[in-house]
């Protein structure tokens, strides 16, 4: 099959060609696959955003009694929620099915930029490439247009391009610069050249050695999750059928009377959550599943060759301080030509690279090998006073980039993210490539060519300038009022508002009463984050029917704490048991469902094999021997394990409270047999590897400092100067 380009104006290729398209014609007038020229019919009226946003169950009640849909699209990740939203916005009768979460695939684990591609302008340049110019082109202005649509969830932010040459500075230069100027218009803020000290000032953690000055640029920055959600509700509320667990099982095909041929006509969806099968008619089915995008075709025909060539990049998660709140780094040419970003988000630090030689499933997992190597290039960039720690890396996570490609290409470095869309012979539309940035012109262009392929009833594009859920009445200053008129702590109120826009006065008219002083309302999943109770039970109300869619997607406690994250599961699967109605057995399910996601899927193995039976004991006879008087300090029966109850008679002796609960889950952190206690060996495993700076922020390990300080203070302060004797 081969690829043929298409000249901007031009309809798409159908009858199972594909065409690399850069953006057709907003307008209503298109060739179509035989040249002629189609007019495009407006649709009757234009369609209506709701205030009432429908239940999951009204949904799937729609799916199955509304008749036959104008478009039904496979896959809920950004680009197929922008399918959805940009038909039901041209009055499009629309219906989209999900067989996981909104964004549980590919889109909920992107970098989190907003960018249209320095790395792809300098290819562009140097190999005189106008197809990849386009495309960079196209993704600045996708770019501005995200921004715009959802200020709530998206900013700009400047990234810092460190120089250690002196001829990579007009290099860098001229190249930053040249991105500049081909956003045009739509330029978030010009480029600048920092001197070393300036840079310095700026990133003081940056290596200062043979450091020479930087560039400043500027992309934008999201939380990608959150922003497909908006996108999907968005959908919702202009009556598109959308949901969750709702899996496709196979296509529904008729013979067309003119023509004899097969044509997809619908799809046999199972909805997940209660194993009902049901059809659902359309006249046109889109696929934008992704990375599974041939698996969809195949349903339609066996024999067609793959398109698709997915590449996976591993993210890792790092505390704050290790990158300033307002300036990411990247380096697009590390010594092994993978790209290197460092990035600040949520108040933490995302580190990462992309084209990972990490195998690519579903849903990689990514290995101690991914994250040692991001580790070792963060070495480069920051200073000699800066420990970068095993022990810090929070969460992990492996992303695909769903590249299109000729199927006997094997080199996923070498290709952009141009999008494709093809029409099979029977009919079925398939998007595939592309990127996050680029979501709505993606969608444009598929709606464009199953109106032109299926003969619709629909006007022209209405999705530039569309604000997403919670933009409309969005400021900046919102967080103030919810400060103000419900008591929500300073930065629950700030997270509120970036997170749900103008909705978070919903959240926040649930929140529970904590029974202090201040705040009034509110209470925290967790302490260290911003994450309230209300928040659950609203994320119910966005469509959430598993405790991994609560921690991952509609909070992102997965993506930046998965200790954080467990800690809070017992409380999350709670409320969602009395939102739900689920039984014990349901929210057991539920919760080691939610462990094995954070085990695998976001990095808690590679964090807990740093500690295991097999740890390496590389301590000093000294240490061994000044841990073995700490631990026997809580061991007062020479048992050779602690308990709970030891460490409670010794907290109580240095007048300390704490929680059972609290208690249970500091000593699972380093219970490697999971009996229950901790023995001298785990213990000491443990203090090696905080030595090594393989674990960091052992609860356990500071209390027992803590308490042996303490206790030591007490036997060295003599009566006569303790306030004590006569």
């Amino acid at each position: 099959m081969a690829f043929q380009k298409a000249v901007k104006g031009t309809a798409l290729i159908g009858g199972g060609a594909i065409a690399t398209v850069f953006g057709l014609s907003q307008f209503s007038q298109y060739r179509n696959k035989h040249g002629a020229l189609v007019q495009v019919q407006a649709a009757e009226g234009a369609p209506v955003r709701k205030d009432h946003l429908p239940t999951r169950e009204q949904q799937i009640l729609a799916l199955q009694t509304s008749g036959e849909f104008d478009v039904l699209v496979i896959g809920g990740g950004a680009t197929g929620c922008g399918c959805a939203l940009d038909a039901a916005t041209r009055g499009l009768k629309t219906a989209l099915l999900e067989r996981d979460d909104f964004s549980s695939g590919t889109s909920s684990r992107s970098t989190k930029l907003i960018h249209g591609g320095v790395r792809y302008l300098q290819k562009a340049i140097m190999k005189l490439d106008f197809e990849q110019y386009r495309m960079v082109k196209e993704a600045l202005e996708e770019r501005a247009h995200l921004l715009q649509s959802a200020p709530h969830l998206s900013a700009p932010l400047p990234i810092m391009l460190p120089i250690y040459k002196w001829w990579q500075l007009p290099y860098y230069w001229v190249g930053i610069k040249l991105y500049d100027l081909v956003a045009g218009s739509q330029c978030l803020k010009s480029s600048y050249v920092l001197t070393k000290s300036r840079a310095l000032e700026l990133f003081p953690m940056l290596r200062k050695d043979k450091l020479v000055g930087a560039i400043v640029y500027y992309d934008g920055q999201h939380n990608d999750a959150r922003m497909n959600l908006a996108i999907a509700l968005t959908a919702a509320r202009y009556g598109a059928a959308t949901a969750n667990y709702a899996e496709v099982r196979h296509l529904l095909k008729t013979t067309d009377t003119g023509s004899g041929r097969q044509r997809v006509c619908g799809v046999r969806c199972r909805d997940v959550l209660t194993g009902k099968e049901f059809d659902v008619r359309a006249k046109c089915v889109i696929n934008a599943t992704g990375p599974f995008t041939d698996s969809v075709r195949k349903m339609d025909d066996q024999e067609v060759p793959n398109i698709c060539q997915p590449s996976a990049g591993v993210h890792i998660v790092m505390p704050g301080y290790y990158s300033p709140d307002n300036m990411g780094l990247l380096d697009p040419a590390t010594s092994d030509g993978r790209v290197i970003f460092f990035l600040p988000w949520e108040k933490m630090t995302i580190a990462g690279t992309t084209d990972s030689p990490t195998d690519v499933t579903a849903h990689p997992i990514p290995t101690e090998e991914d994250i040692n190597f991001i580790l070792s290039e963060v070495r480069n960039y920051l200073g000699a006073d800066v420990e970068v720690r095993r022990g810090d890396v929070l969460a992990a996570w492996s992303g695909i980039r769903p590249l299109v490609t000729n199927p006997d290409s094997k080199d996923t470095q070498s290709l952009s993210r141009n999008h494709v869309v093809t029409v099979s012979d029977s009919g079925l539309i398939t998007i595939a490539g592309g990127k996050w940035t680029t979501y709505r012109a993606m969608a444009r262009d598929t709606i464009d060519a199953a109106i032109q392929e299926h003969n619709l009833k629909a006007g022209s594009c209405k999705t530039m300038g569309l604000q997403l859920e919670g933009a409309q009445d969005w400021s900046p200053t919102l967080y103030i009022r919810l400060v103000q008129d419900y008591g929500l702590e300073s930065e629950v109120a700030q997270h509120l508002a970036s997170t749900y826009g103008d909705k978070a006065f919903e959240v926040a008219k649930i929140a529970q009463v904590t029974g202090k002083r201040w705040p009034i309302v509110g209470k925290r999943l967790v302490s260290e984050f911003p994450y309230i109770e209300a928040e659950v039970v609203y994320g119910v109300k966005e469509y959430a029917r598993t405790a991994v869619d609560m921690i991952s997607r509609r909070t992102r406690l997965a993506f930046l704490n998965v200790q954080a994250a467990e800690e809070a599961l017992p409380r999350i699967v709670d409320i969602m048991g009395k939102e739900l109605n689920w039984c014990e057995q349901k929210k057991k399910e539920q919760l080691e469902t939610a462990k094995t996601f954070l085990y695998y899927e976001m990095g808690y193995k590679v964090k807990t094999d740093q500690l295991t039976d097999s740890s390496e004991i590389s301590l000093v006879p000294s240490d061994i021997e000044r841990y073995k008087k700490r631990f026997r300090m809580f061991d007062k029966d020479k048992k050779g394990f602690i308990t709970i109850l030891d460490v409670q008679r010794v907290l109580e002796s240095i007048s300390v409270q704490m929680d059972e609960n609290t208690l249970h889950e500091i000593l699972n952190e380093v219970d490697l047999n999971k009996n229950g206690q901790v023995e001298l060996n785990e213990f000491l495993q443990l203090m090696s590897a905080i030595q090594k700076g393989r674990v960091s922020g052992s609860r356990l390990a500071v209390l027992m400092k803590s308490a042996e300080e303490n206790l030591r203070r007490r036997e060295a302060i003599p009566v006569d100067r303790s306030g004590g004797g006569l």
